[in-house]
């Protein structure tokens, strides 16, 4: 049982669902996603909220009972407030520059590092930081992961790439005698 899909979804005013056959299409103050959802779930639009049942009582539906009211939320979520990712860039000689749709990372190695911004993130560069906001979640924690594993933290003295509000454990180096 999913208490995800139990819940179901409210639409907040001023954001308005629709669905054709299987696609849902959320549209709201800051844009608009479509998304399809084919598959063991059956979707409802009752007035002001969406209600999720499984079609039958196999493994997948109860799997996907909740990954689809998830995704759902936040589609809702998104077109209303988008969502923000930080990161930051430690270590000395490490940078980031925007370049028109591109960034192009120093990141210790003998070349520049470009990755290119999908389309729906904005990227917003201040000196070591990097601030994403987009309204498709999935789209800019993608993002942000492949960015952060360009370098990832390395844990004797914390330079890489991390999350804001991610805690790099640190280890002791090596004792003199």
């Amino acid at each position: 049982m999913s208490r995800i899909g139990k819940k179901g979804v409210t639409i907040p005013a001023g954001t308005t669902v629709t669905q054709q056959d299987t696609t849902f299409t959320v549209k709201g103050p800051l844009g608009e996603l479509v998304r399809d959802f084919n598959g063991p779930v059956e979707i409802k639009i009752e007035g002001d909220s969406i209600s999720f049942t499984p079609k039958n009582s196999s493994k997948e539906a109860k799997a996907l009972w909740g990954t689809y009211a998830s995704h759902l939320v936040n589609m809702v979520q998104g077109v209303n407030k988008a969502f923000e990712k930080k990161l930051i860039i430690e270590g000395v000689g490490y940078k980031v520059e925007q370049q028109g749709n591109v960034l192009v990372f120093s990141l210790g190695f003998s070349h520049k590092v470009p990755m290119e911004v999908p389309k729906d993130v904005k990227v917003l560069v201040e000196k070591n930081n990097l601030t994403f906001s987009s309204i498709n979640k999935e789209s800019i924690g993608q993002f942000a992961a492949q960015v952060r594993a360009k370098k990832k933290p390395e844990p004797y003295k914390g330079k890489g790439i991390r999350y804001s509000d991610e805690v790099v454990r640190r280890k002791q180096g090596k004792k003199s005698a």
